[in-house]
């Protein structure tokens, strides 16, 4: 199974300048519920600005175009292709957790999307790629209100979707 996993605010910002533009504890946790003990998908990018350090109790999947590439404790592939053949020789959840590059090539082949919609606006220079994602062919099946408080002072719901 691989599962699309992202936040974004009301215009589809993703990132700014590496790193996540909002400060939303809520959203780390539920990040770490879902992705704890699966793999996760990410583009080299996400990576570095993740401080090039693979996270914990996860396989973490690196994907890029570099042939020389190289990380620690991480798997790195360079075609979608690569990818798609060993999640078919290694059964289990798979975490599609961003950038932009991996969203277009990969979303595809996801059968459900967790998103946290962040009812708010940032500046940004990464966005999710809406057109990768006919929403007409997703069916949202469960909504969950996040709480606001002195810790996550934006209002957010998480979102989650399965394939038609």
């Amino acid at each position: 199974m691989l599962i699309a996993l992202w936040a974004q605010d009301e215009n589809g910002v993703i990132g700014k300048e590496g790193k996540l533009p909002w400060s939303l504890p809520n959203d780390m946790k539920f990040f770490k519920e879902q992705t704890t003990g699966h793999a996760i998908i990410m583009g080299r990018k996400t990576f570095e600005g993740m401080g090039e350090r693979a996270l914990p109790n996860r396989v973490n999947i690196v994907l890029t175009t570099d042939p020389h590439y190289q990380a620690k404790d991480v798997l790195v592939f360079h075609t979608p292709a690569e990818i798609l053949d060993y999640m078919e020789n290694h059964q289990e959840t798979y975490y599609l957790i961003g950038g932009t590059g991996i969203f277009r090539s990969m979303l595809p082949y996801c059968t459900h999307l967790y998103r946290t919609m962040i009812h708010a606006t940032f500046t940004g220079d990464v966005l999710f790629p809406r057109d990768c994602v006919n929403m007409d062919d997703w069916q949202l099946t469960k909504t969950i209100p996040g709480i606001v408080d002195e810790q996550n002072h934006y209002a957010h719901t998480f979102e989650l979707f399965e394939k038609k």
